[in-house]
């Protein structure tokens, strides 16, 4: 019954979602098809070739977390659908998979708006054999059109923050049905899962993060290590930032740069800032920021223009103070560039970004106090001594230029970042086993 008032508000609320849904659009520039016909599970061409694992993976951060799942059964020969729900995290599966798309082995859609018939139809199209939703994608009709369909659905690297099980509870006559109706649930941890469980999830175990099992881009990280070595410079990257972070970071820049021109602080090579937007709407907004703040700075993709690692991009690398990453897709190079990382994200209560990869390169890690997204990871790697905690962007720069200044203990710091990835290995492999035991008849 509930089900049946969600999806009669959904469609009398639809003119204003799909509003909102056009100015998200526009804000973040892409393609998004907001009105396209297959937003609402019209397909006008041939039903796809059934029998795919399905992987939705809703927008960039899930779909950079779903990656190793994708490889994991694309090396074992499954065939993949990846749906998406936003421009950015189809753009970044179209960049990676661009090879299996073209020889048919991955195929990629949008999913529907959650609206019956459209999810109905959508899954008559593509006729998958299972599915694997990626963190927190429950959707009521979308989970009773699986089950009508005899698609058994796993919610793979789940997690739950305390808040969120908080409005789940609120919603629980129209989201416990749902959650009960998946078959398997892999959480992140036992924290997530006893959530799960109370949100109404069976079947739940506990198998660990995606984001430990990333495969590195070495072809990126190499050309970035080469790129630091010619530059000659201590390097700290501030990646990730999200609304509201841009500014008081260039702010902390922009004040210890000063301080240090100041006390005459000249010793060791110069100090060289990287900031990474984490959307591409943003990249205008933080050069202007720069500029405002009187901080020389050159793009990272001016560098790209005058050739990646050349003379030409170190030169035009001497006299600035921060390269504003404004790409998609490189973190790898970023990370390797820089000695230690800032991961934004927390600095906002946004919850926080994934500062996995960061680790895995063995960069010593700042993050800041909002760290919900990441409740588990962060607390573990904090115990580890993987990763520290600065309480605001103007404390985090400093500690980065401190440790800066003691590379024994910088080197000390990556490599227990390092084994503390390695050790959390292997949550792929168990959802993948567990995905291949449904496929069996």
């Amino acid at each position: 019954m509930m089900r049946v008032l969600y999806s009669l508000l959904l469609v009398l609320l639809s003119p204003l979602l799909l509003g909102w849904m056009a100015l998200r659009a526009r804000r973040a520039g892409g393609r998004w098809a907001v009105l396209g016909a297959v937003r609402f599970g019209r397909y006008g061409r041939a039903e796809g070739e059934p029998g795919a694992v399905w992987v939705h993976a809703v927008s960039l951060g899930e779909t950079r977390a779903a990656h190793p799942l994708i490889r994991a059964l694309l090396d074992r020969g499954h065939r993949v659908l990846l749906t998406h729900m936003t421009a950015t995290g189809r753009a970044e599966g179209a960049r990676v998979y661009a090879a299996e798309l073209a020889d048919g082995r991955l195929r990629q859609d949008w999913l529907p708006y959650d609206f019956p018939g459209a999810t109905r139809r959508f899954m008559r199209h593509h006729r998958p054999a299972v599915g694997v939703l990626i963190e927190r994608e429950v959707w009521p009709n979308l989970v009773h059109a699986a089950a009508r369909a005899g698609v058994p659905l796993v919610l793979a690297s789940a997690r739950m923050s305390a808040a969120s099980l908080r409005s789940t509870v609120r919603l629980g006559a129209l989201l416990r049905p749902a959650y009960g109706a998946l078959t398997r649930t892999y959480a992140q941890s036992l924290t997530d899962a006893r959530r799960l469980e109370q949100a109404g999830a069976r079947q739940v175990a506990v198998s660990g993060n995606f984001k430990f099992d990333l495969r590195l881009d070495h072809e990126r990280m190499k050309r970035g290590a080469g790129f630091a070595a010619r530059l000659d410079r201590r390097v700290v990257v501030i990646a990730s930032t999200r609304e509201g972070e841009d500014a008081p970071f260039v702010e902390a820049i922009r004040r210890e740069i000063g301080q240090r021109r100041a006390r005459g602080d000249d010793s060791g090579p110069p100090l060289l800032f990287m900031l990474v937007p984490r959307h591409p709407q943003r990249f205008e907004d933080a050069a202007g920021l720069l500029q405002a703040a009187g901080l020389p700075h050159v793009r990272r993709s001016h560098l790209l223009e005058l050739g990646d690692d050349s003379s030409p991009a170190v030169q035009a690398c001497r006299d600035a103070v921060v390269i504003l990453g404004d790409t998609l897709g490189e973190m790898a190079w970023y990370y390797a560039c820089a000695q230690v990382a800032i991961v934004g994200g927390s600095f906002a209560p946004l919850g926080g970004q994934n500062f996995i990869e960061a680790s895995a390169q063995g960069r010593p890690v700042l993050v800041g106090p909002h760290t919900e997204n990441f409740e588990q990871a962060v607390g573990d790697a904090l115990a580890a001594g993987a990763i520290a905690r600065a309480a605001d962007p103007d404390q985090a720069v400093r500690q980065a230029v401190r440790w800066l200044d003691d590379p024994a203990g910088l080197h000390r710091m990556g490599e227990t970042a390092r084994d503390w990835v390695r050790q959390h290995a292997g949550a792929v492999a168990r959802v993948v086993d567990g995905v291949e035991a449904l496929l069996r008849p």
